[in-house]
């Protein structure tokens, strides 16, 4: 993910997590996010926006949106960085 950093300060920064392929620690009936929620949670980590999310999936940006909320809500994130974050720390992506 990449964030636009204005004004004249200089910063220079990477996050990243590292994770095996195929290393899911969570089984489906451990999740907290619907089947539609996990798709979005998927492109949002691979850092689709939301138009990006939305043209993908064939589902209009405002859907796109409540399902990132639902996915934030669920994750108990502030950000959808923080979303991802967690949903690696928990397995389920």
């Amino acid at each position: 993910s990449a964030v636009a950093i204005e004004g004249n300060a200089v910063f220079h920064g990477v996050f990243g997590v590292v994770q095996r392929p195929g290393s899911r620690l969570a089984t489906a009936s451990e999740s907290p996010l619907t089947p539609r929620q996990e798709e979005v949670l998927e492109l949002l980590a691979s850092g689709h926006s939301t138009k990006q999310i939305a043209a993908t999936l064939h589902l209009s940006r405002e859907t796109v949106r409540n399902h990132i909320r639902g996915v934030l809500r669920a994750l108990g994130a502030h950000s959808r960085i923080e979303a991802v974050a967690e949903a690696r720390h928990l397995g389920l992506i």
